[in-house]
């Protein structure tokens, strides 16, 4: 799982500072080519410090949903995963594909960074893990059983559309595309954990990309929001039957904070959105 919420990155070097000092940061508009050139390089230079900060609540072999800390182990929302051939789309560190593996599934994980499939290879180098863009898979049509994708890629494409489209075309029939998300509630309120961010500032309704740019003018960083409606009409579009949308709760005694994310914040608003969907056939 990779997640850097909404709002301005760390100022810790690790991150876009260490490219370009950040200059601007707000909502505009942004093309699909220059966001994946932004969060490639954000994400290969980012890695070693969103690790080193977040490793520990990720686990090195384990697939969690979200900041909230829901596991695969106990949600079980991709069915028995032994003998399937999974992918995970934006699989960061590989995490949660060494959790399949483990789980007896014949995984492969993809992801934009080199930088994050790098920590994952030292991690363990016996599973086959490619760099690709989440819309342009390198797969051919009908090769795998099961998609997963725990905050990879989607926040951070414009081409949300394709995403879907590419899953639905490699997925046989039959098999499930879970994946999870910043909740889309979440893009009205700021990003900060206390009591200040129990507020609506924003638009729920404004798709504007959040952009990031450096002093020399170049695109450090972006997130896309899609509304509730937009998300389910892209999977349903793309030829998906959707059978569940998980919200999961803050649970009590988690006293986690990241981000935006916060014991303060979760029990009061939604924080990430999981959509289970099945390919019919």
């Amino acid at each position: 799982m990779t997640t850097s919420p909404p709002g301005p990155a760390p100022e810790d070097g690790a991150g876009p500072a260490a490219r370009s000092p950040l200059a601007t940061a707000g909502y505009r508009p942004l093309d699909a080519p220059s966001s994946v050139r932004a969060n490639r390089g954000w994400w290969d230079e980012a890695a070693p410090g969103y690790l080193a900060e977040h490793g520990g609540h990720l686990g090195d072999r384990d697939l969690v949903w979200g900041p909230e800390g829901l596991r695969e182990a106990d949600a079980r929302l991709l069915g028995d995963v032994a003998g399937r051939r999974v992918l995970e789309v934006g699989c960061g560190a590989a995490q949660g594909s060494r959790w399949l593996a483990d789980a007896g599934a014949d995984v492969v994980g993809l992801d934009l960074s080199a930088g994050m499939l790098a920590a994952g290879r030292a991690a363990d180098g016996r599973l086959p893990l490619l760099q690709a863009d989440a819309a342009r898979l390198p797969l051919a049509g009908r090769c795998v059983d099961v998609a997963v994708s725990a905050y990879g890629a989607l926040p951070f494409t414009a081409e949300t559309e394709r995403v879907h489209a590419e899953v639905a075309r490699v997925l046989r029939p039959g098999g499930r595309w879970v994946f999870s998300l910043t909740h889309p509630v979440r893009w009205a309120f700021p990003d900060d954990p206390g009591e200040a961010g129990l507020t609506a500032s924003s638009s729920y309704f404004d798709t504007t990309p959040y952009v990031e740019t450096g002093e020399d003018g170049e695109v450090l960083y972006a997130e896309h929001h899609r509304t509730l409606g937009q998300r389910v009409r892209e999977v349903v579009g793309a030829g998906f039957t959707l059978l569940d949308v998980v919200e999961p709760r803050w649970p009590p005694g988690r006293d986690v904070v990241w981000g935006g994310w916060s014991p303060l914040r979760g029990r009061l608003l939604p924080g990430t959105a999981i959509f289970v969907c099945v390919l019919p056939g």
